[in-house]
């Protein structure tokens, strides 16, 4: 099968070639799937896709025209694509339903203590020979009440690992999971209590039409005032202008971002002899107690191995004509 491989990354080519032991024609392609470049994917039976590709209906319509007929996202998350459309245009899509929930949950954590122990801070200070230690006062996670938005594979994980430290753990979500309950005295609650009395929240839910901006300006007055946010999820469940709002007010005292709502186009790029056009982003980027990452929270080696080999099964069950148990079907997008 030949498959064009979009907004392909250097770092991501060899372990697809790796587990590609069927032989597939990957067409490897650096360009993000646009209506732009949706042509180069012409003689193709697939596309693979990351989530910073546009998979919207006007693509998928050039996609179709061009001999397309199956869409494997390199990703768990699918918000990126109009599945609606491409059922009705008769396409198979498939994802990589969990690659690795550690990976993201350790970034999250990773976030939480380099924000809260003002890492960045003290390294510069090091590197100017300044070894004072006023200003880098932190707190201790034992004991300090954690809400965590969405408790599935990788809320799970942040679950776990924040056990161990000592915390309070709260969660929200709409199926609840009982081995969090009994092992680590998880507690489920709704969401206005989760904002009121966490000390850190961090978000690990999909983004959908439920949870878009599900923390905008009304839920962060609710939260303790210099409440930290982490957010490695997706940009959109957090409205970003709110949030600075909540910053210049001191309502919110720490911003981890491993998403942005408006990444499209500025993450996964090197921008670095252009003048940055997003005016949000850069009030972000004044902020001393903001610490974003580019959408890194998935990169390690053991993730990157699951994506390509849950990648190369998924276009392998199509080419063979057998059963995708990763198949995304029309009622995931009313989920």
């Amino acid at each position: 099968m030949k498959v064009t491989v979009f907004n392909t990354k250097s770092f991501e080519v060899p372990f697809l070639q790796q587990f590609n032991r069927n032989g597939h024609e990957l067409q490897f392609v650096e360009e993000a799937l646009t209506v732009h470049t949706a042509a180069l994917a012409k003689g193709s039976a697939a596309v693979a896709l990351l989530t910073g590709d546009d998979a919207s209906a006007p693509v998928l319509d050039i996609l179709h025209k061009a001999g397309v007929r199956g869409v494997a996202l390199r990703s768990a998350g699918y918000d990126h694509i109009d599945l609606p459309k491409a059922v009705a245009l008769g396409m198979r899509v498939a994802h990589v339903p969990s690659y690795s929930p550690c990976a993201i949950a350790e970034h999250a954590v990773a976030l939480m203590l380099c924000l809260n122990r003002r890492l960045l801070q003290a390294h510069d200070r090091v590197h100017r020979n300044d070894f004072q230690l006023s200003g880098l006062v932190g707190f201790n996670m034992e004991n300090k009440t954690v809400g965590i938005i969405g408790t599935g594979n990788i809320g799970r994980a942040v679950a776990k690992i924040l056990h161990g430290f000592g915390c309070r753990l709260l969660g929200y979500d709409l199926v609840q999971d009982s081995i969090l309950i009994e092992t680590l005295e998880l507690q489920y609650t709704d969401l206005s209590t989760l904002l009121s009395q966490a000390d850190i929240i961090t978000l690990h839910c999909p983004l959908n039409e439920h949870t878009r901006h599900l923390i905008a300006g009304a839920q962060i007055e609710t939260m303790k005032t210099g409440v930290m946010i982490i957010n490695t999820a997706r940009g959109a469940v957090l409205k970003t202008e709110d949030a600075i709002a909540g910053l210049k007010s001191g309502k919110i005292g720490y911003l981890g971002l491993d998403v942005y709502e408006h990444e499209k186009g500025l993450f996964f790029a090197d921008h670095s002899d252009e003048v940055l056009q997003d005016d949000v982003f850069a009030r972000l980027l004044a902020f001393p107690n903001v610490l974003i990452t580019a959408h890194q929270a998935f990169l390690t080696d053991t993730a990157l191995s699951n994506i390509a080999e849950a990648t190369i099964h998924n276009l392998t069950c199509w080419d063979k004509r057998l059963p995708c148990e990763n198949e995304l079907h029309l009622a995931a997008a009313q989920v």
